[in-house]
């Protein structure tokens, strides 16, 4: 086997990482170079200790926040913090969980540091609904069922509604990944419903994505609200709508009938 390139970070260089949805095994090899070579990892709060733990004890570690409802750092602040880190001379790397491209705000923080001339660069990791689908047996797309799956952020300032095009996502042939999603639950069920998708689409709600504590459920688009109540507990929540959730039930009972049949 060819060895990899070494991903080594020179001084006054930054680096965005994936963090991936939470099990350190999903960790891209890549992304474990990139952080036992940094001096310093300025990381998000939804990035798993199990993640924390493979960072070398002689690297700096500062937490930087975001979960929603409990921001430690505003965006402007971090941007600071990583513009100070890279004139500074250190190796950087900003470690934020499942892929820095998919809702991450990654853009922001790299144009801050082209504003001063550093180039970032960006390690991409596994994203929440990627694990959630490997974990639920499931395939975000299906021949014939699911063309199109649409990646979509749940979250909305408080007191606002969500400002979402809903005719486009109320799609039955297209499977929807809502992120952030567990506050928004009755409004996600009431506009698809509205919009024309069936209230009996099925839905699959996963917490805590790849970790010990993972909770799946799979419910149906009127009950979400209820379903999410049940499982989610203020964890993090992933919701995925579509045909395409129902299908693992229907393997499993083709499975069943061959075996009974033979």
């Amino acid at each position: 086997m060819r060895p990899m390139r070494d991903a080594i970070i020179g001084l006054g260089e930054v680096w965005l990482v994936g963090a991936g949805p939470g099990d350190p095994d999903l960790l891209t090899r890549k992304a474990e170079r990139l952080l036992c070579a940094a001096s310093v990892v300025f990381y998000d709060a939804l990035v798993g200790e199990g993640v924390l733990g493979l960072i070398p004890a002689h690297v700096r570690k500062v937490p930087v926040g975001k979960r929603s409802g409990r921001h430690s750092k505003d965006q402007g602040s971090i941007n600071v913090l990583l513009v100070e880190a890279a004139l500074a001379g250190e190796r950087v790397v900003r470690l934020k969980g499942g892929d820095p491209s998919m809702f991450g705000r990654s853009m922001e923080e790299v144009a801050a540091l082209a504003e001063i001339g550093v180039r970032a660069q960006i390690c991409p990791g596994v994203t929440a609904a990627s694990a959630a689908a490997a974990s639920a047996g499931i395939s975000l797309s299906l021949r014939g069922l699911a063309r199109r799956v649409q990646f979509v952020t749940a979250h909305a300032k408080a007191g606002e509604p969500l400002d979402l095009d809903w005719t486009q996502l109320a799609d039955p042939g297209c499977t929807t990944a809502f992120y952030m999603g567990r506050s928004a639950a009755a409004d996600i069920s009431r506009n698809l419903i509205a919009h024309g998708l069936d209230p009996k689409t099925p839905v699959l709600i996963a917490c805590d994505v790849s970790l010990a504590s993972e909770r799946c459920l799979r419910t149906r688009l009127d009950l979400l609200p209820l379903a999410v109540e049940a499982v989610a507990e203020g964890k993090p929540t992933l919701i995925l709508v579509g045909e395409s959730v129902r299908v693992k039930d229907a393997v499993a009972l083709r499975i069943a009938d061959r075996a009974e049949a033979s």
